[in-house]
C-alpha cells in the first residue's frame, strides 16, 4: 500500500494526514502486482529473525514503487510476486502490518474470500473485553483495531444500524467500566452503535456430543458474527485470544458451572461445536508475553477456524507447550493465506 498526493503525484509508503508541499489529502494506492528486482540471502541469526536462512527481496509494483520484504521462499530476479485468495473455510490468512491497520485487515479478509454484505444484514462483533485497561497495556482490542473494522464494513455497504458490538463481563467488574477504560465505548458512540451487554440478552439451551450449554440467542440471529480478539501468551493456556474468546457468548451462570465439570481447555474447544460458523478476524499488532509486558508483533490474522487461528499464532510465536486441543493440530495442514509462517516467526519471550 502507498499514499500518493492527488496533485503533485508525489508518494509516501506510510500514512500521512496530508502532502507536506500541497496540503492535499493523500489516495491510497494498491499494487496488484509486484516483480522481484533485487534479492539478498540473509544466514546470521537475530532474536527478531531466527530461523534463517531467509531472503530479503526488493520489489516493485507495476506504478514504480518499491519496497523491501521478506520471504523463506527463494525468488530469482524478475519473477512475479502474488498472494492467492483461499476458499478454504479452515485456511488461515496471514498480513503485515507495517504503517497501516486499514491495509491489513482489508487483505486478510480478500485472502479468504472476502465479505459480501447487504444492508439489511445484521452483524455481530465480539472483541475481547476483559479489564478497565488502557489500550497500551493490550488486554483488550485495540480501539484503532474495531474501529479501522466497523469503517470497512460500513464501506462494503454495511448499516451501522444493524451492526452490533457485544460484550460481557464473567467478573465483577461492570462491563461498562471496562468498554469506558477501553476506548472501544467511544468507537462504538462515534458509529452511532449502542454496545451490548451479553448478560442482558437471551439464552438458548445447546447440546452436542455430551457438552451441554447455554448460548446467547444473538449469536443465532446474526447474519455474520465477527469475533475480534487480541492475541496474547499466557502462562496457563499459552495461547489465548481466538477460540478463548468465543466463551463470552456463554451465559455466566452455564460457563461457572462448566468449570466444575471441564477444564478451560475442555471447554473452549467443545464451545466451537455448538456456535454457528464465525469469522474471526485477530488483533496481533501488540500483544501481551508471558511475564504480562508487551510486545510488537505487527500482524493481523483471520480464518473461520478459531482453533487453526490459535495455533498458527502459537507457530509464529515459537510456542513450544500447547494445550491439548491445539496439539490434536497439524501445522503443516492449515492451509495459509499470505505470508508464510516462517516469514514472521518470533521468539517474543526474548523480546
Amino acid at each position: 500500500m502507498f499514499y500518493q498526493c492527488p496533485q503533485c503525484k508525489k508518494t509516501w509508503q506510510y500514512p500521512i494526514e496530508k502532502c507536506p508541499d500541497c496540503f492535499q489529502g493523500l489516495e491510497k494506492v494498491s499494487a496488484k502486482k509486484a516483480k522481484v528486482i533485487g534479492i539478498s540471502q540473509v544466514n546470521i541469526p537475530t532474536i527478531l529473525h531466527p530461523k534463517v536462512p531467509y531472503f530479503v527481496l526488493v520489489l516493485e509494483d507495476e506504478k514504480g514503487n518499491k519496497w523491501a520484504q521478506k520471504s523463506i521462499k527463494e525468488y530469482k530476479i524478475g519473477e512475479e510476486v502474488s498472494f492467492e485468495p483461499s476458499q478454504n473455510k479452515d485456511a488461515v490468512a496471514i498480513w503485515r502490518a507495517k504503517y497501516d491497520i486499514s491495509e491489513a485487515m482489508e487483505k486478510v479478509i480478500e485472502l479468504i474470500g472476502g465479505l459480501k454484505i447487504s444492508p439489511q444484514a445484521k452483524i455481530l462483533i465480539l472483541p475481547t473485553l476483559i479489564a478497565p485497561r488502557h489500550p497500551y497495556l493490550a488486554a483488550n482490542t485495540n480501539p484503532k483495531f474495531l474501529d479501522t473494522l466497523l469503517r470497512h464494513l460500513k464501506n462494503l455497504g454495511a448499516d451501522p444500524k444493524n451492526i452490533k458490538v457485544a460484550a460481557q463481563s464473567f467478573d465483577e467488574i461492570p462491563i461498562e467500566a471496562s468498554a469506558q477504560k477501553s476506548q472501544l465505548l467511544d468507537v462504538c458512540l462515534s458509529y452511532q452503535i449502542t454496545p451490548l451487554d451479553l448478560a442482558k440478552s437471551n439464552f438458548l439451551k445447546k447440546e452436542q456430543d455430551g457438552f451441554v450449554c447455554e448460548i446467547s440467542e444473538e449469536a443465532f440471529n446474526s447474519d455474520l458474527i465477527i469475533n475480534l480478539p487480541i492475541l496474547k501468551l499466557d502462562t496457563k493456556m499459552k495461547v489465548k485470544g481466538a477460540a478463548e474468546n468465543s466463551l463470552k457468548f456463554l451465559k455466566k451462570e452455564s460457563y461457572l458451572s462448566l468449570q466444575y465439570l471441564s477444564s478451560q481447555e475442555e471447554i473452549v474447544e467443545n464451545i466451537q461445536k455448538v456456535l454457528p460458523k464465525y469469522l474471526t478476524v485477530a488483533d496481533a499488532q501488540t500483544i501481551q508475553k508471558t511475564n504480562g509486558f508487551t510486545a510488537l508483533l505487527g500482524l493481523t490474522l483471520a480464518s473461520y477456524n478459531p482453533l487453526n487461528l490459535d495455533r498458527v499464532f502459537a507457530e509464529i510465536c515459537l510456542v513450544k507447550d500447547l494445550p491439548e486441543y491445539l496439539k490434536k493440530i497439524k501445522i503443516e495442514d492449515i492451509p495459509i493465506a499470505g505470508r508464510a509462517i516462517q516469514e514472521l516467526q518470533y521468539d517474543v519471550d526474548r523480546v
